[in-house]
């Protein structure tokens, strides 16, 4: 666009944001394949899944990785796995993001030193670490420590980038799963800026970046934020997010540099607003969601992922990726949308939106500070339970028809779809993933210099024992050949492991549910029949998948239609569920999976209770299932398998309460 533009027209088209799609799986080898051909599809920037292994701090070949390997993300497990996931791609001229937090400080080490092995320079390397532990204990759930001992690690790896990755954004506060996890815009943005006011203060007070680098080191706190459907209020809330970011740095941090005060963020759009049925539907959803965080000039994202129209069925297929970021091509290169300024500034209706919002969240950021801040407010169970309330709120808006979700709840009649017939509609990872990286990190570990290890695992317990910045031990921990699950093992022992509060405690009633009332009679009935106590339901979440949301609202339902629910949160091998099962002696078992693993942790389960003279205890399963798993669960003995196309929890609950009465022959 040259300098005589119309009326109205920037002097200069705008350069697009970041496009990226979130990619890796099965491993590292496969993974980088899969960086090649994406970046040659016209990608700008790499974002790296991860593994749930890798994720929560474990290798391969550990007990509660079964199933779970390579699964949701790439599995890396030591240094000749990051060497290989980026074999080929200069890490000095590739913006990477990497979605990992409780061990952010391992990956970024990995990462740099495969960076500085292909004679990169750090302060080139420009990215980001997704390196918000506080949204894992909300919602995602691979948190590994306690909320001090993280924060800790967050802040030692903020300063060592200040020093040596200035380029680099160290944090990355993410209110992504607070949306999922049930946050209305108020609630995202008020709990997302409590999070970055405790990172911020535990940088300033960690004695390691003098006062006046504050500004270097606010220049550099990223976020990564959700995009729902609704994109007129998404934009609204991103103007909110700014101009409270824009407030706090300056009046609690000093900051006076405007740009050092400008609210960085990336996106992706809304996965769990995806829907199995009719999935085609997903791809305007996800256009209108991309919408939300770009149609702003004063508010659009430095860096776009989008979802694949496919994901509530299953991992991608590249082709699926490629779709993805078709969307994104098309809306940047082919549309207009980057040669004007903003095209809200002085609309009305998005002034009195974005006030509205700054208005509520700045309400509940006072509140969480007034707790003594997140960390506090985590402990309590505030948050969580704020977070399920509203889930709650929004499934019953749902349920009820209030909200319209197309092809869920209306307009529901569909022709077959073509995207969908084929056998190859989603991609499959081999089972034989699972046992070639087992035996990999066992070989890994039968190659090294055993006394190197030991060395740099010591040196790691007693800096976490001490104040000292943790990024040099565990420099040497990388170079000396140590594992993931050997690096998080060692701070384990230090720091201690958590289990964050459930929430379940805030979880509300199903409201003008007419149907609720006629469920509680049968659980009456039912619990009257087999002996006059209340029906107990065991609500189980095997393996390493976090994602907790649908687990803890059948929780809640099933609670308010009379069950009795055992919930011991997340993260439960087959034997602990096994236990649980016989101690409390309940009459059903809820599994929910969502990572893929199912057909690997729902059979130990079986197993187990077959095992424990409790065979006869139905089990029941829940999460993203194809329906050739779910039939193959079926035949190991499973007496229903849901997935999100079964959206009314009441009636899932009456199920239940039919298999409860089938297996005692009521």
């Amino acid at each position: 666009m040259d300098e005589k533009a119309p009326a109205g027209r920037l002097p200069e088209r705008d350069r697009p944001w970041l496009m990226r799609t979130y990619a890796g799986h099965s491993s590292a080898a496969a993974s980088n394949a899969l960086f090649h051909r994406n970046l040659a599809k016209g990608q700008t920037g790499l974002s790296v899944a991860f593994d749930l292994p890798t994720q929560t701090g474990y290798d391969p070949d550990h007990e509660l990785a079964a199933g779970e390997v390579g699964r949701v993300g790439v599995p890396v497990a030591n240094l000749g796995d990051m060497r290989a996931l980026f074999d080929g791609i200069p890490l000095a001229d590739t913006n990477t993001s990497m979605t990992i937090n409780a061990p952010a400080m391992w990956l970024l080490a990995l990462y740099g030193t495969v960076a500085a092995e292909q004679g990169a320079e750090l302060a080139r390397c420009a990215g980001t670490t997704q390196n918000d532990i506080i949204k894992e204990y909300l919602s995602r759930g691979t948190y590994i420590f306690p909320p001090a001992a993280s924060l800790r690690l967050t802040a030692d790896l903020v300063a060592y980038a200040l020093l040596r990755m200035p380029r680099w954004n160290p944090v990355n506060i993410c209110s992504y799963h607070l949306q999922e996890a049930g946050a209305t815009p108020v609630q995202e943005v008020g709990f997302a800026l409590a999070t970055a006011v405790a990172v911020l203060d535990a940088v300033r007070d960690c004695g390691q970046v003098p006062p006046e680098r504050m500004g270097d080191i606010v220049a550099r706190v990223s976020f990564f934020v959700n995009a729902g459907v609704r994109f007129v209020e998404e934009t609204a809330k991103m103007r909110a997010f700014g101009a409270l970011w824009d407030e706090i740095t300056r009046d609690r941090y000093g900051v006076t540099d405007s740009g050092q005060r400008r609210f960085r963020y990336g996106v992706q759009v809304n996965s769990l607003g995806l829907t199995e049925a009719q999935p085609e539907n997903n791809v305007q959803r996800i256009v209108l969601e991309m919408l939300g965080v770009t149609l702003s000039r004063d508010a659009r994202a430095r860096a776009v992922q989008l979802p694949a129209w496919n994901e509530a069925l299953g991992l991608p297929r590249p082709f699926d990726q490629q779709w993805s970021l078709r969307m994104q091509q098309v809306l940047a290169y082919e549309s207009d949308l980057l040669e004007y300024p903003d095209l809200f500034a002085g609309s009305h209706v998005m002034t009195a939106l974005v006030d509205g919002i700054v208005t509520g969240a700045r309400a509940e950021l006072e509140k969480v500070l007034g707790m003594g801040g997140v960390v506090a407010a985590v402990e309590s169970g505030y948050l969580k339970s704020a977070l399920v309330a509203s889930l709650a709120e929004r499934r019953r808006r749902l349920e009820s028809g209030a909200d319209t979700v197309v092809g869920v709840n209306r307009f529901t009649g569909t022709e077959p779809s073509p995207l969908t017939a084929a056998a190859d509609s989603i991609e499959q990872v081999d089972p034989a993933v699972e046992a070639a990286a087992v035996a990999a990190v066992r070989e890994w570990r039968a190659g090294r210099d055993g006394a190197a290890v030991d060395a740099a695992l010591e040196r790691l317990r007693a800096d976490a024992a001490t104040t000292a910045n943790l990024m040099p031990a565990t420099l040497e921990c990388v170079r000396a050949g140590v594992t993931t699950g050997e690096w998080a093992g060692a701070l384990r022992r230090v720091f201690g492991e958590y289990r964050a509060p459930t929430g379940l405690a805030g979880g509300v009633g199903a409201g003008g549910d007419a149907t609720l009332a006629a469920v509680r009679q049968r659980v009456a009935v039912t619990g009257r029949e087999l002996g006059g106590g209340r029906l107990r339901l065991l609500v189980g979440k095997p393996g390493l998948d976090g994602h907790s949301n649908g687990a803890e609202q059948i929780a809640v339902r099933a609670r308010d239609a009379g069950f009795e629910v055992i919930y011991q949160g997340i993260r439960l091998t087959a034997g602990q569920i096994v236990a649980a099962a016989v101690e409390e002696d309940v009459d059903l078992v809820g599994l929910s999976v969502l990572s893929g693993s199912h057909l690997a942790v729902v059979p130990a389960v079986l197993d187990g209770l077959r095992a424990a003279g409790r065979g006869d205890l139905p089990v029941v399963v829940g999460g993203i299932i194809p329906a050739g798993d779910a039939d193959a669960l079926r035949a190991a003995g499973v007496a229903r398998v849901f997935t999100p196309r079964d959206f009314a929890l009441t009636g899932i609950v009456d199920e239940l309460v039919t298999v409860v009465r089938h297996a005692n022959g009521l």
